[in-house]
């Protein structure tokens, strides 16, 4: 039998006895995997005539994508709208810490900040593949400034802003720099935001609508501009009125153009959103729901104070507070919590539990040739988890990153 050299000399490796997360449903299958991407079996039977080097038995659990977290403000007392000493140190541990809940990619977000604070930080943060030394950055999502004053939640008031003059220029005079954005919450109804949203989805950058009191109009305008997400869904937004459903209304809008799916950010982690208003939203538009964290500076600390960006909060049990108020801000729950407490308030399916986490975030952002799925030819980034959806291992690249 001709070696496995007859196309790479990488080793091949070879998971068994596991249930593998392809084509939304779990299926009994073998997991192959080379230089860091998923391997077609038969073409390497019949056209290479290979075969595994290595055998790893999963003992029956789950294979899924690594999750992908595209709202996540910091964790381990690194807070990502501080411009501190050490950027690279904080995105660092974070990176590092998230792979042990199974998150295998990110998106850095910086909460509304002053001009110099965007200067100092976006030069830092560089899109990069993750590995040992941590989860991968897919770039940075940037929640404001340009959001309602009136819903700004926990970001602090004096920062908001305006879109002044409309398209670039704003965006250039508070973030210097767009290179390694991957994602802008913006508030549709302010004067000018049309402009802005077109220049940003022309540069390949995603615009989500939060932070908002657009009616449901506003909202499908922008829309049609070339916005995609919702933030964080019904938290900083008018709330759902049966005239006018607001920004919740993209759910089920018809004036999505077709083609296109609107994504929608759930902070599935029992405080921001009822039970019955996830399942409303699950059961009204599946496809379209992204777990995310809205992890803080606290998360996987102790209760206490701690900061959001120019803000102090406080930290009682799992609930995060902006000091002195009774507003939420942000969130400490990670990631394999939040799918356990989805699948569990919403009813919903294994499966879709584990694609609103990896698929879904992959597809709000383009790149679900590459990740979020097992499919042959993408990106060996998977977690291994047990019957109750705990995080047993996380790979990346094919590699064992983490173990529990």
């Amino acid at each position: 039998m001709p070696s496995n050299k007859s196309v790479s000399d990488a080793p091949i490796t070879q998971f068994i006895n596991c249930r593998i997360l392809r084509d939304h449903c779990l299926q009994r299958e073998d997991l192959w995997v080379r230089e860091g991407k998923i391997l077609n079996p038969e073409k390497l039977f019949f056209d290479e005539q290979g075969f595994a080097d290595h055998k790893v038995d999963c003992g029956n659990k789950i294979i899924a994508p690594g999750f992908i977290d595209v709202q996540i403000n910091g964790g381990y007392g690194i807070d990502f709208s501080q411009a501190s000493s050490d950027i690279n140190g904080g995105l660092s541990l974070v990176a590092k810490k998230i792979l042990e809940h199974g998150v295998t990619s990110f998106c850095p977000t910086l909460v509304t900040s002053p001009p110099e604070i965007y200067r100092r930080v976006i030069p830092e943060v560089r899109v990069r593949d993750g590995g040992a030394e941590g989860a991968g950055i897919l770039g940075l999502h940037l929640e404001g400034p340009f959001i309602n004053v009136d819903k700004r939640g926990a970001h602090p008031p004096k920062f908001i802003r305006p879109f002044k003059k409309g398209g670039v220029v704003d965006l250039t005079e508070v973030y210097g720099t767009l290179d390694n954005v991957a994602l802008i919450t913006v508030a549709p109804e302010l004067t000018n935001s049309g402009p802005a949203i077109r220049e940003l989805v022309g540069r390949g950058i995603t615009v989500s609508l939060g932070h908002s009191m657009a009616d449901l109009s506003q909202a499908e305008e922008a829309v049609m501009n070339g916005a995609s997400f919702i933030t964080h869904l019904f938290n900083a937004m008018l709330p759902f009125h049966h005239r006018d459903p607001g920004i919740v209304g993209l759910l089920t809008s018809d004036r999505v153009p077709a083609g296109r799916t609107v994504y929608y950010g759930m902070i599935a982690d029992g405080i921001h959103t009822h039970p019955a208003a996830l399942r409303i939203a699950h059961r009204s538009h599946p496809a379209g729901l992204v777990l995310v964290t809205d992890a803080v500076t606290a998360m996987g600390l102790p209760a206490g104070r701690h900061t959001l960006g120019q803000q102090e909060i406080h930290i009682e049990g799992l609930h995060a507070y902006v000091a002195g108020t009774t507003t939420l801000s942000g969130s400490i729950a990670t990631m394999d919590m939040c799918v356990r407490h989805f699948k569990q308030a919403s009813g919903c399916s294994v499966e879709a539990a584990l694609e609103a986490a990896s698929l879904h975030p992959a597809q709000l952002l383009g790149i679900s040739h590459q990740k979020g799925t097992l499919d042959y030819g993408s990106d060996a980034d998977f977690i291994i988890l047990d019957d109750t959806l705990t995080v047993r291992e996380t790979h990346i690249a094919g590699q064992l990153v983490w173990k529990k």
